[in-house]
């Protein structure tokens, strides 16, 4: 309720005063724009890189000159965030910060606009659900309320074992297979009902499927983006156009000053006037 007043509000100062349901205001789940503290999240919460996370760190740190570290940001921050289970602790970004020698808020920044940062904790099976329009005209709406009747949850939230957190997002990129989800790093689509429940079956048993020859796996069965006739052209490599016999040695010379005419730059004679006031 506080949420729907503070949107309504939102609303009444852009002039929007007309009556509507609160379900008919379509909102994106997310964390919160401010940090709020929990026994796991704190200030005072240890944090630390492992060792091996060290040396990947020195690799991303020795591709950018001394005295911009801070270009190491993004990739140190998604290292922190697979180390701690999916998600960035306070005490993580602020190691970030130090290891770049960069104010901590410097790093708060960054990982408050990108949305592949996870402030908050999230479920083992991590689920964004897209539901732009290419994949809702394609049922993304029945796939949303199967996850959430099948695991009793409802759009960010997560399960009581921790197993599966479901969040509705913003195009991801498949719309040729929609719809979709993104479940961690890996993409399932063309799903149904009945494909996303046995999707979900096989994530309990600790067996989600394996991705595609592609990196990604369509759920009906298909191969990648190819339509319902399967392959339908380029069936053998492609092979590059040989050389012309002779090279370009064989076309006319080519006066510039009718290459600049013909391109638009004016008459022989004013090309020649400016070519000529360049060289003085």
């Amino acid at each position: 309720k506080n949420e729907e007043s503070i949107m309504l509000s939102q609303l009444a100062k852009r002039g929007i005063t007309r009556p509507m349901t609160w379900s008919s205001i379509r909102l994106m789940s997310g964390a919160n724009a401010q940090h709020i503290n929990t026994p796991d999240n704190t200030v005072e919460t240890y944090f630390d890189f492992t060792e091996e996370n060290y040396e990947r760190i020195n690799r991303i740190l020795s591709k950018y000159p001394a005295n911009y570290k801070q270009s190491g940001i993004i990739p140190m921050l998604d290292l922190a965030q697979r180390q701690a289970g999916g998600w960035l602790p306070l005490a993580a970004m602020d190691k970030v910060a130090k290891i770049c020698g960069v104010a901590p808020m410097r790093v708060y920044e960054v990982a408050t606009f990108y949305t592949m940062f996870n402030r908050e904790k999230v479920g083992k099976y991590f689920m964004q659900l897209c539901g732009t329009t290419p994949c809702m005209i394609c049922g993304s709406e029945d796939i949303k309320r199967t996850i959430e009747n099948h695991l009793g949850i409802k759009d960010g939230e997560t399960t009581e074992d921790g197993l599966f957190t479901l969040r509705e997002v913003e195009c991801l990129g498949a719309c040729a297979n929609a719809p979709m989800i993104q479940m961690n790093d890996d993409y399932y689509e063309c799903l149904t009902p009945k494909t996303t429940i046995e999707l979900l079956e096989a994530c309990k048993k600790g067996t989600p499927p394996p991705m595609g020859k592609w990196g990604s796996l369509p759920m009906n069965g298909q191969v990648s983006c190819e339509g319902p006739q399967g392959k339908t052209s380029l069936f053998v490599e492609p092979t590059a156009p040989p050389l012309r016999e002779g090279g370009f040695s064989s076309f006319e010379k080519v006066d510039p000053a009718s290459v600049k005419v013909h391109m638009g730059y004016g008459t022989y004679e004013e090309t020649e006037v400016k070519e000529e006031a360049a060289k003085e």
